[in-house]
């Protein structure tokens, strides 16, 4: 067996990548996520989301394939309210253990 090197991850895969603004793609992946498990959980077809979204079935395609790049976090809490489901947001300070803040969904 070859001896491999490993790297633990930081809990963000995009900010492991190096990827620039990972906390907002980290958040946008986690809010479509529960758009996906809410329009599973009643078991819609795309056409009939995007009615209930107002957006084209396209946009339902893409949120589900995970290509996020026309929705802001903005417009996927929105549509999470559209779907009938609180959103709460918390500012705190930073755990002193981070040298910068970041965005989180739970």
């Amino acid at each position: 067996m070859q001896n491999r090197e490993s790297t633990p991850s930081s809990g963000n895969v995009f900010t492991d990548l190096n990827l620039p603004h990972a906390d907002d793609l980290l958040a946008k992946v986690e809010l479509a996520s529960k758009i996906i498990a809410e329009i599973q959980q009643r078991r819609l077809t795309q056409s009939h989301p995007a009615a209930i979204l107002g957006i084209d079935q396209p946009k339902v395609s893409a949120l589900k394939q995970g290509k996020l790049s026309g929705f802001s976090i903005e417009r996927l809490m929105r549509l999470l309210l559209v779907l009938g489901r609180d959103i709460e947001i918390t500012v705190k300070g930073r755990a002193k253990s981070r040298s910068v803040a970041r965005l989180r969904v739970a």
